[in-house]
């Protein structure tokens, strides 16, 4: 990502750019598939900012995460956010199930 992102995420959270939006998707046959269908796949997408960690018992825990990394993450664990016209998601790192090489 070339430009600096406005949004500074607090201890173990990061922020995550979507791979693919979320809602209807149609297939080459013009039929439309709600977003329920898939409600159960983890979603994925690509790291742009993380916090500094969470602190625990005194001492900072680093995160495992890093900006750039391709991560899978649980679709109900994320707050949606606009920023500077772009959506992304909010999540802890609790809430990525693993990252992707």
């Amino acid at each position: 990502m070339t430009k600096k992102l406005s949004l500074i995420p607090l201890g173990d959270k990061i922020v995550v750019l979507p791979s693919e939006k979320e809602g209807e998707k149609k297939l080459a046959s013009g039929i439309i598939i709600p977003e329920t269908v898939d409600k159960e796949k983890p979603a994925q997408g690509t790291v742009v900012a993380t916090g500094p960690g969470k602190y625990e018992d005194g001492t900072r825990i680093p995160m495992q995460v890093a900006v750039g990394d391709l991560v899978l993450f649980s679709k109900y664990g994320y707050d949606e956010v606009k920023v500077d016209g772009e959506d992304y998601y909010i999540l802890a790192e609790s809430n990525v199930l693993g990252i992707i090489n």
